[in-house]
């Protein structure tokens, strides 16, 4: 089994937890987003979405996260029989799906400062140009990624697709507070599949430094946020690259490299 993903993809945290959750063993390739890596046409002839995570089992290639963990679940039962493995109850799965209906695309680069943004705006638009003349018979596939690009960078200049972005994130966080108030995790008082859908978008709070404003002002999300982080799978999946300094190492790699890539022309 293989996972094509990147630390950087909200979707792939979701997807590589559960895959340590459930010890489900896989053959981990990096594909950065942010360096246009999921462009090159080995991956982009896979998924023309270019989206991550991409999660393959011999023939079998999946693109969606909920339905990679629904599938790793079944994975995970064949592996080991019933010993401990069940798979999701329906409010697990409801959980998950309300989780994975807000789009943190927006809500994120409105929170990236403009001279980063911008800059690696244009940097990806030059990989799609670039890939687009090496493999012109994926030529109207990139176009549509070339179009995506200059569409999200107009859809960013309008403060309703911000505000709705927003809403519907303090809505969901609103709705998780309450739930736990009886409850330790999401679905119960066991880790569930709806927590591994939950965790990667209070770490995602947590890097663009929005911690105290949608975190710790709701003290039973608090709570949970700081028992989740002791976990190994947390540990791992995200806490490595995004926990204390390791956030700024993670960050100024990539900017680097970006510049080092945009200074010698090599798209």
């Amino acid at each position: 089994m293989q996972l094509y993903h990147h630390p950087y993809s909200l979707d792939s945290q979701k997807v590589r937890l559960a895959l340590e959750e459930k010890g489900v063993d896989y053959t981990s390739f990096h594909v950065n987003p942010i360096a246009g890596k999921n462009m090159d046409s080995f991956f982009f002839r896979m998924n023309s979405s270019a989206k991550l995570p991409v999660f393959k089992n011999g023939s079998h290639i999946i693109f969606d996260a909920i339905e990679i963990i629904l599938y790793i679940e079944r994975i995970a039962f064949v592996s080991v029989g019933n010993n401990g493995i069940a798979f999701s109850s329906e409010e697990v799965i409801e959980w998950m799906r309300k989780i994975q209906e807000w789009n943190p695309k927006y809500f994120t680069l409105s929170h990236v400062p403009n001279k980063y943004r911008l800059f690696v705006s244009k940097f990806i638009r030059k990989v799609v140009i670039a890939r687009m003349a090496e493999s012109p018979d994926l030529a109207s596939a990139y176009h549509c990624k070339l179009r995506e690009a200059y569409e999200t960078e107009e859809k960013l200049k309008n403060p309703e697709v911000r505000k709705r972005s927003k809403e519907h994130l303090v809505h969901l966080l609103d709705e998780v507070e309450t739930k736990l108030n009886d409850t330790t995790y999401l679905a119960g008082n066991e880790f569930t599949m709806a927590d591994v859908m939950l965790v990667p978008v209070l770490a995602r709070l947590m890097l663009l430094g929005l911690e105290d404003e949608y975190i710790n002002s709701r003290p039973n999300i608090a709570e949970y946020w700081s028992l989740v982080q002791q976990r190994p799978s947390y540990k791992k999946v995200i806490g490595k690259y995004f926990n204390g300094w390791r956030r700024r190492k993670t960050l100024v790699k990539t900017w680097c490299l970006l510049h080092i890539r945009n200074l010698l022309k090599r798209y």
